[in-house]
């Protein structure tokens, strides 16, 4: 009888596109919904409500873009760059980066005399991918992906953004305000339990803790917008 092939599926191995694919939309939903709201809370027309949102999709999803790009660029330039240190070590002083290298087996566990096979056996197939992945905790898997964080980041903030713009299009402009509200803490709270329940934590937190800053967002811009409004 043939054995069952063990599978296994670890969360951290998406930790970086999630994250940021998370972030986009939130912050899509969020930034653009309290902007048309505050927007309508002025007494605005359609248009202008329409326009103001479009304009907040299109540069947020810019923003969100480039700044992700240099958040995730920044950090593979620094594990690029102790990459480059530990290769320079090991090149310069072959027998402490060995020391070292058994050191980190023994403080997890192992026998000294074991540690120093393994770190014998490990360095021989391959010394510098040993030392980023025990020594610095570099790993191929988690490695920053810039261009995809970035593209993740924007793709997923238009698809939040177009959320409210779209109730505000099929809404009347009297209901847009609590239309739009009210379709914003619903998306947010599915967002928030989504991204939990993927990432192994608990769904109804997660939709806690959105839909309540969500809610703030929206009652600062409404609140900014009723008292500084002017109708356009």
């Amino acid at each position: 009888m043939q054995k069952k092939k063990h599978q296994e599926h670890h969360r951290t191995a998406r930790a970086g596109w999630l994250r940021a694919a998370v972030l986009g939309a939130n912050d899509g939903i969020v930034s653009t919904a309290a902007l048309v709201v505050g927007v309508a809370a002025a007494g605005s027309s359609k248009e202008a409500i329409l326009l103001s949102g479009v304009a907040g999709m299109v540069a947020g999803a810019m923003s969100m873009a480039a700044g992700e790009y240099v958040s995730v660029h920044s950090q593979s330039d620094a594990e690029q760059a102790d990459l480059a240190q530990e290769r320079d070590e090991l090149r310069e002083d072959p027998r402490a980066e060995l020391r070292e290298l058994a050191n980190i087996y023994v403080r997890r566990g192992l026998e000294p005399a074991l540690a120093r096979q393994v770190a014998e056996q490990l360095t021989a197939s391959d010394a510098l991918g040993a030392h980023a992945r025990d020594e610095l905790g570099i790993t191929e898997q988690l490695a920053p992906k810039p261009i995809q964080a970035a593209l993740s980041s924007a793709a997923s903030f238009v698809a939040g953004a177009a959320a409210p713009l779209a109730v505000v299009g099929l809404t009347p402009l009297g209901q847009a305000l609590p239309a739009v509200s009210a379709a914003t803490l619903v998306l947010l709270a599915g967002l928030g339990a989504l991204a939990a329940q993927v990432g192994g934590a608990n769904p109804y937190k997660g939709a806690t803790r959105v839909t309540f800053w969500g809610a703030l967002a929206l009652l600062a811009t409404a609140g900014i917008g009723r008292l500084f409004g002017v109708s356009v």
